[in-house]
């Protein structure tokens, strides 16, 4: 009937793939470290953190900063209340420099990619345009919130590069 069920020749085989199972089962189990343990007193502490990281990024087009353009500012990045154990969720809202941005896209990525390098695996990012400020802001928020294809976006070489170079700190 079911070709793929396997039938256990001896106990010991069972046992291991019973305990494989429990592991597997228990991924959503999984701790994810406090806001102390990844060395923040709060979610305004963490905020700031987030804030100070993004207001260097260059714009892709302009000399000027997200911050010195007011694409990106305090208030427009919020951490949800963290409870035991669970993932820091933190809500970051961007203003494109037009209405008609032809890269807002990449601003949004270039978001992600700076966040991600500092907290891998820590935070869930939701990156959004401001509500209102872009002529296709819901095709721009679902591409910058969509794994497969940020990850697209980093497979491509020239891509990549301007990326690095909107992200790279002036020394």
């Amino acid at each position: 009937m079911l070709s793929f069920i396997k039938r256990f020749r001896t106990e010991s085989e069972a046992e291991r793939f019973n305990a494989v199972r429990s592991v597997v089962v228990k991924v959503d189990d999984v701790v994810h470290p406090s806001l102390a343990e990844m060395g923040y007193a709060n979610e305004e502490e963490l905020k700031f953190a987030i804030y100070d990281m993004l207001r260097t990024i260059k714009d892709p087009e302009k000399p000027q900063t997200l911050e010195e353009l007011n694409v990106v500012s305090e208030d427009m990045i919020t951490v949800k209340k963290v409870e035991n154990g669970q993932v820091p969720v933190v809500r970051i809202e961007f203003n494109p420099t037009v209405p008609h941005c032809s890269l807002a896209t990449l601003i949004g990525l270039t978001i992600r990619i700076k966040i991600q390098r500092q907290f891998p695996q820590t935070l869930k990012l939701d990156i959004y345009i401001k509500k209102g400020t872009h002529s296709t802001e819901d095709e721009i928020n679902k591409q910058i919130n969509d794994r497969e294809r940020v990850s697209a976006a980093c497979d491509n070489d020239n891509l990549r590069k301007l990326l690095e170079s909107c992200i790279k700190e002036d020394d």
